[in-house]
């Protein structure tokens, strides 16, 4: 079973999370003071795209890194 088309599937889905967190941010600074939990609204989704973005990253240096294993090399 591969991860990767379902991790692939959750980074966009968080993408528009962060996206539309970061909007409200800006609303709710844009009406004043905002409260301290709207500051970190962004964070949650953010911290997600960074693990599920190195994993991506990681991909196809881990598949070559497997193949040369694999081949000896």
């Amino acid at each position: 079973m591969t991860w990767t088309p379902w991790i692939r599937q959750v980074h966009r889905w968080l993408s528009i999370a962060f996206t539309l967190a970061v909007i409200a941010n800006v609303v709710a600074m844009a009406r004043g003071e905002p409260p301290f939990w709207v500051g970190l609204l962004a964070l949650a989704p953010l911290v997600l795209l960074l693990l599920t973005g190195l994993y991506m990253f990681v991909l196809p240096y881990a598949a070559a890194w497997r193949g040369a294993r694999h081949r000896g090399g």
